[in-house]
């Protein structure tokens, strides 16, 4: 979005986030699988959802509505908190401030993605509705 890489290196780029969200959520899920009576299909895997597997019951026109806007405002806090002529030293503190407040904001939504990569892995370890509403 930013042209800060080459088209060239956008596919291998998409690719090695999923294969490191895939790789975050195993280990989440090796985690988790650590307490008695765990099980990733019954609760969920913290995958997003909409209507009956959205936290408050959001339809999928709210949960399309929500993950788009609070995506293009992730994207412009770390594109201009990152471009050039912002000020140095400020860009981890403006992502994760951004980062929180849209947690906030959309976990009783979706549970929050914010990042297809990170919808996808846990969505495969849920491994039945999660993948159908991917």
């Amino acid at each position: 979005a930013g042209g800060r890489i080459s088209a060239k290196d956008v596919i291998p780029y998409i690719i090695a986030q999923v294969i490191g969200g895939i790789v975050a959520a195993a280990v989440l899920y090796l985690i988790a699988s650590g307490k008695s009576g765990f099980d990733a299909t019954t609760s969920g895997f913290a995958s997003n959802g909409y209507g009956s597997h959205s936290p408050d019951g959001f339809s999928l026109q709210a949960a399309i509505i929500i993950e788009l806007v609070l995506t293009a405002f992730f994207l412009i806090v770390i594109l201009g908190s990152t471009d050039k002529n912002a000020p140095t030293g400020f860009a981890p503190l403006a992502i994760g401030l951004a980062l929180t407040l849209i947690h906030l904001i959309s976990i009783p939504v979706t549970n929050t993605s914010v990042n297809p990569a990170r919808s996808t892995a846990v969505a495969i370890f849920q491994g039945t509705w999660a993948l159908e509403q991917l």
